[in-house]
């Protein structure tokens, strides 16, 4: 083959690949580019309107403004900036495959979408604890309800910490390094194939909040059977009382814990009916159906946003740790794209949890979009109390 000939079927084995190049990442043939940009625009407009709902229901009802629920509302502000930012950047290099906006901005993307992801999965932990305290130290967390400043603070360190863990590495990674390892046309962290760094850093974003957001989950679900069979006891005396209740006598019951009970019966009148005494203090006071019914809500509600966490982040973060110990080779780039969306989408699926599962939030969502629904005296006076 002469040095013409050579050199022409390089050029033409160049082209060829960056023909097969732009085939493979940018460009899905006309329906599927269609449907691509559709979903991912739709994806936007679900994240930004429900998240900055959630916002919005802050400013405009008062009674959410309480410290369990702050923890909600910095879920939205970093879910929202996901929508507003991170997603809308990355479109055109995922329909592109080309990444055209310069490193400036390729570095900023990189330290924005990474501490947004890490302060969600940080904040879910924190709303779980803040349930865990809710149910099993009662007395002692009403008590700090009134303490916003610790709100806040632990607000902050979510956002500090989820810097911390991506932050440094994506700006000073190249510096230690040496040299860029990313082409100009191409936008990831440095680290993209560090396995030992992604693991350590999987360790902190997924294993460690995965493990104690299922602890604070079971401790909640064990503490609520045992009041539920408590109090199952405690009905169980009362409907072995009656027959002597019946003939208005004071009737003590007893349990194998010790504790004393009295049912109180007065003569039946037009202004009186069965009640029962007070009973001494003991922990069956504070075993009350409305509040039973209230933790069964919380276990309830926390129950679905980890299971939903757990779908949306388990296959990003083991992938992402596979194709960092194989290099790439072995998982194909389409399967990291997909887990990397299905990231994305808890961003849009956290606003529905909230109306689903919180009363309080639902309430303020129909003041918010149905105004004119609430302006009745009963909805007046819900809202005074």
């Amino acid at each position: 083959m002469s040095e013409g000939e050579s050199g022409s079927y390089s050029s033409l084995r160049y082209l060829t690949n960056v023909t097969a190049r732009i085939q493979s990442s940018s460009a899905f043939s006309g329906p599927v580019f269609v449907l691509l940009m559709a979903m991912m625009v739709t994806l936007v407009v679900v994240i930004v309107l429900g998240n900055a709902l959630v916002i919005l229901a802050f400013k405009v009802d008062k009674s959410l403004r309480r410290q369990c629920n702050y923890y909600f509302l910095n879920l939205a502000i970093s879910d929202f900036l996901v929508g507003a930012f991170c997603i809308p950047v990355y479109i055109p290099y995922t329909l592109t495959g080309r990444w055209t906006l310069g490193r400036g901005l390729c570095k900023l993307w990189l330290v924005m979408d990474y501490l947004l992801c890490s302060a969600s999965v940080f904040n879910i932990v924190l709303i779980s604890y803040d349930r865990f305290l809710s149910v099993t130290r009662a007395v002692s967390y009403r008590a700090r309800q009134s303490l916003s400043h610790q709100a806040v603070i632990k607000m902050i360190a979510v956002w500090v910490l989820a810097f911390v863990l991506y932050g440094p590495a994506i700006i000073f990674w190249e510096l230690l390094v040496g040299r860029s390892r990313v082409p100009k046309d191409e936008c990831f962290a440095e680290f993209y194939y560090s396995w030992s760094f992604l693991l350590s850093a999987s360790t902190l974003e997924f294993f460690s909040p995965f493990i104690s957001v299922a602890f604070f989950n079971l401790s909640i679900y064990l503490s609520i059977r045992r009041r539920r069979r408590r109090s199952g006891d405690t009905h169980l005396h009362l409907q072995l009382s009656e027959p002597a209740a019946d003939q208005g006598e004071g009737v003590p019951l007893s349990n194998t814990s010790g504790l004393k009970l009295t049912r109180i019966v007065s003569i039946p009148s037009q202004s009186s009916s069965p009640s029962i005494g007070k009973l001494d203090p003991s922990p069956s006071r504070s075993i009350h159906p409305s509040r039973l019914s209230r933790d069964k809500k919380i276990a309830k509600s926390l129950a679905i946003i980890v299971c939903v966490f757990a779908i949306c982040w388990a296959p990003y973060t083991l992938l992402m740790i596979i194709r960092a110990a194989c290099r790439g080779r072995c998982i194909q780039h389409h399967w990291y794209e997909v887990t990397f969306w299905l990231l994305w989408l808890n961003s849009a699926i956290n606003p529905f949890l909230y109306p689903l599962c919180h009363s309080s939030f639902r309430r303020a969502f129909n003041k918010i979009l149905c105004p004119g629904r609430n302006s009745t005296p009963t909805s007046a006076l819900r809202a005074s109390q």
